[in-house]
């Protein structure tokens, strides 16, 4: 959350030692990369400095360098285990390598330290609400919304509180929370965005369109805005409006199928056939591309699982090949690349094992599984490195 590192630099603020304080005042001008150097030299002379430990875990989550964060906030945590802000700011680090589940429970140790720490029960609310544990997720969020009053850091939580009224339909409920978060957060482009969906199927049409304008006032480059309020003026017949923000869209997100759909339509409706016609090819170029890849996918899920099947029967070498056939269909899928690293270790290749379990932790540096695997490789006696 944007809380996180404004909370860990106000309880570093006073009567710190120069160097982190001087790291905070860094990291308040946005040079992060100066703050960071100048805590890991602390640290290397006072490695149990948990201030500086905090501080540094908390602009590595900031700087999406999720290991580097749970690392520094583990040990600080190790630390200072009675300490909310350092079991706060780990939940954070957890949350932003997609460890749902850790960060969890960190947010709740947070909690049972001190019950008023009002960024982790939003933080708790939206795992839980991702969960759709809904009454647990609404529970947190009311908590919130009460100890933070008026303040704009409450917009947070008036909005993941209007995806809970949503997900039970309670529409009327929805909007007002989403009226308050643009309300004390002016500028908030998802709550505008939301809120004009929420009029929109309230029937106020104005009051929609007026909303998502004020999304695309906010977040020009949000493809979702812009499809949102061009959709908007297509079904108010003001067609031309509807392609000037439907084209917008689709130079932030060209492959948009739902955009391409609706431009269209909206140019027909603004009397631009040629356009239109052409907008449906590439509608047309789009599906097909999309069929060849879900075969693409398909094919190489059956791969992998025969995969499965003969290493299952023992014939490892063969199960190998069909691994290597999956992963070169679908090299993003970390699960076939975990497959033939595993087989290549098992078959001894130790060298080319370990590397493939690199390049899966590279690519989904948040996988659990990818990374127990690759230590559990690297600490095999006799591993040449």
């Amino acid at each position: 959350m944007v809380l996180l590192l404004a909370l860990t630099c106000v309880t570093l603020m006073f009567g710190q030692p120069p160097s982190v304080e001087s790291a905070w005042n860094l990291a308040a001008k946005g040079e992060r990369k100066e703050a960071v150097r100048v805590l890991r030299e602390l640290l290397k002379n006072t490695p149990g400095n948990v201030d500086a430990r905090l501080l540094l875990g908390s602009i590595l989550t900031e700087e999406k360098d999720s290991q580097g964060a749970i690392a520094q906030l583990t040990e600080a945590v190790r630390l200072r285990p009675r300490s909310a802000e350092t079991h706060n700011a780990l939940g954070e680090a957890y949350l932003g390598s997609g460890d749902a589940k850790m960060a969890r429970g960190e947010f709740e140790r947070t909690l049972a330290i001190d019950p008023g720490f009002a960024a982790a029960h939003v933080s708790l609310g939206q795992i839980l609400l991702e969960a759709r544990e809904f009454p647990a997720a609404a529970q947190h969020l009311d908590r919130a919304i009460q100890l933070l009053g008026t303040s704009a850091d409450a917009a947070d939580a008036h909005y993941l509180r209007a995806k809970i009224n949503t997900a039970q339909n309670e529409m009327q409920q929805a909007a007002v929370h989403l009226t308050t978060a643009v309300k004390l957060r002016p500028d908030y482009a998802e709550a505008w965005s939301d809120l004009g969906q929420m009029r929109k199927g309230l029937n106020d049409s104005d009051g929609a369109v007026d909303a998502f304008k004020r999304a695309v006032e906010a977040a020009p480059g949000d493809a979702a805005a812009q499809y949102r309020l061009g959709a908007e003026y297509l079904h108010r017949k003001e067609s031309h409006l509807a392609v000037l923000h439907l084209q917008k869209a689709l130079e932030i997100n060209p492959d948009d199928q739902s955009a391409l759909y609706t431009l269209q339509t909206a140019l027909r409706q603004d009397g631009q056939p040629d356009a239109a016609r052409q907008v449906k090819e590439k509608l047309t170029e789009l599906l097909r591309r999309r069929d060849e890849a879900a075969e693409k996918d398909l094919a190489a899920v059956q791969l992998n699982n025969q995969g499965v099947a003969l290493e299952k029967a023992g014939n490892l070498p063969a199960a190998l090949e069909k691994y290597r056939e999956a992963l070169t269909l679908s090299p993003s899928h970390i699960g076939f690349r975990i497959n033939f690293a595993a087989a290549l270790l098992h078959l001894g290749r130790f060298n080319e094992g370990v590397a493939e379990l690199r390049e899966a932790v590279r690519r989904d540096p948040g996988n659990t599984q990818a990374k127990a695997a690759l230590d559990q490789a690297l600490a095999k006696p006799g591993l040449r490195r």
